[in-house]
């Protein structure tokens, strides 16, 4: 059977206690400043001469900047190319958008907005092709030398159906870092249609409505666990966040942030199992097609506050 190739993503969480922790997070920094430099020279052209400045044309630019040297400061070369590619296609996004805007209005809620800055003391994302990420023999990603010995070792060459590496990307948050390796498999070639389907209908409390055209029983998967999740969140953040304004006027604490990343692990697991559950359910009955409804603008006119003066 000819056989295609799909890609795939593994995470690794790397904790603020990790001795690569501050190494990693000052090039995400870094990366950021090269972004918003970018998309500084880019807005200002647009706005003052209606001219776009392009990847090539912003690549030498940069480069060649004695001035401001985020360009040199990034990693690797092509890390900071990933950059300005990345804000190129965000660009490329927002003229394709306002196109489309001025032609259906009706379809948006308000005129597409320039690619904005990222906040000033903030990070992004840091991307490593596997030319500076090599998986070697031992098992192991070894990253470039300016990483001083960090190296990842993945799952993924475990699977029968693995391929080839493709990619790391570093994505920053409050008090880790998540290395997602990117990757490909081979996946068998897509099945023809024989005629069985499975509709699902998403909704809130019934997560998911799956019916058939088989012959089978309907069932529904229960979307209140979910909600159950995120109300006792939600009651949990309100609570840490009077206190943090009355001890010490912030917004955010720790244990605010650990409690976020608990909620949406759980979040993620389920439905991750909800996911599986639904292929399993195929792949027993011979269904080979999966129809899932469509709730566009479901939440624009939803009321969601806590109580509604009449």
């Amino acid at each position: 059977m000819k056989e295609n190739k799909a890609r795939r993503v593994e995470k690794h969480i790397i904790k603020a206690t990790d001795r690569f922790f501050p190494l990693l997070l000052d090039f995400c920094h870094q990366s950021k400043n090269l972004y918003n430099h970018a998309n500084y020279l880019v807005r200002h052209a647009f706005t003052k001469n209606k001219n776009w400045i392009r990847y090539a044309e912003l690549d030498k630019i940069l480069k060649f900047d004695e001035e401001y040297p985020d360009y040199r400061n990034m990693p690797t070369a092509q890390s900071a190319q990933q950059i300005l590619r990345l804000l190129d296609r965000n660009w490329t996004a927002f003229f394709a958008s306002i196109k489309d805007w001025s032609k259906h209005k009706e379809k948006y809620s308000g005129k597409p907005k320039l690619p904005k800055y990222l906040k000033k003391d903030g990070n992004f994302l840091l991307i490593l092709s596997n030319q500076e990420c090599r998986l070697k023999n031992d098992g192991k990603i070894h990253f470039p030398k300016i990483f001083h010995g960090f190296t990842i070792t993945p799952k993924f060459i475990e699977k029968n159906n693995f391929n080839s590496f493709q990619q790391v990307w570093l994505i920053p948050h409050r008090n880790r870092i998540v290395a997602e390796l990117v990757y490909t498999i081979n996946v068998p070639e897509q099945k023809p249609d024989n005629q069985k389907y499975i509709g699902i209908d998403i909704g809130v409390n019934n997560l998911a409505t799956v019916c058939n055209n088989t012959g089978q029983q309907a069932f529904i998967i229960n979307g209140k666990p979910l909600k159950s999740i995120n109300q006792f969140y939600n009651k949990k953040i309100s609570h840490y966040r009077e206190i943090c304004k009355r001890m010490n006027h912030r917004e955010y604490s720790q244990r605010m942030n650990r409690l976020t990343e608990k909620r949406n692990a759980k979040i993620e697991d389920y439905l991750h199992k909800t996911s599986r559950y639904v292929m399993n359910y195929c792949i027993e009955h011979d269904i080979h097609t999966i129809v899932i409804g469509k709730n566009k603008e479901w939440k624009q006119n939803s009321k969601m506050s806590k109580c509604q003066k009449e």
